[in-house]
């Protein structure tokens, strides 16, 4: 039998990426667009951890339906780990992201002294109802460029150098990103447990020990 998964988000690039990396794990995919409208949870945990829980726990209740959620952004040292959970809304709702570029390569290029070393970090959790069942992080270490280059991805792709390719996470295929990227690290973890739990394997040990998280 299919189970049904609610993914909570409405991100056209991020379920772009969801859909890819789930195709294989038996479950029928519903989105926040196939429900009725209900209105955001306010996002008031101070880690990406945090903010995962928080929607899945709460679009699960809402829904009936086992949720995954996540919560991802761009960590920069230099900027004392800004924009980091307020990734989506840094310099507010209505900036584009050429506006957050600009602002942090301002702000990074009046540190020259301090470095661009930065990482992408992804959250991820399933919930059903107040439950946590699952939970995971991934990953991604890279710089800053000094300009935005590329023009696949979305968000702060353009301005992220991914060392081993030699490219920003903008130059690169959808692929090749997936490969390497924190979503592609979180969701792939989601896609092994959702086939256990299919398979009826016990989940209370994890094969990713700095990774999922099974309750």
């Amino acid at each position: 039998m299919t189970r049904t998964l609610l993914v909570a988000t409405t991100n056209p690039g991020k379920l772009r990426e969801i859909r890819a990396l789930l195709g294989g794990a038996g479950v029928e995919l519903l989105t926040l667009d196939d429900l009725p409208a209900m209105p955001a949870p306010e996002e008031t945990g101070t880690t990406f951890t945090e903010n995962a829980r928080l929607k899945a726990q709460y679009y699960s209740t809402k829904s009936g339906q086992l949720t995954v959620a996540e919560d991802s952004g761009l960590v920069i040292d230099a900027l004392g780990g800004e924009p980091g959970v307020h990734s989506a809304r840094y310099l507010g709702d209505a900036a584009t992201y050429q506006d957050r570029f600009n602002d942090i390569l301002r702000r990074l290029n009046a540190q020259s002294s301090a470095g661009r070393t930065a990482r992408f970090v992804c959250a991820l959790a399933v919930a059903e109802g107040d439950t946590i069942l699952f939970e995971t992080t991934g990953t991604v270490e890279g710089t800053i460029t000094e300009r935005p280059v590329g023009t696949a991805g979305f968000g702060y792709d353009p301005i992220f150098f991914f060392p081993p390719y030699g490219r920003t996470l903008a130059e690169v295929t959808g692929e090749e990103k997936l490969a390497v990227a924190h979503r592609g690290q979180a969701f792939r973890a989601l896609a092994v447990w959702l086939e256990r739990t299919r398979n009826g394997e016990q989940t209370s040990c994890s094969p990713f020990p700095d990774g999922p998280r099974t309750r």
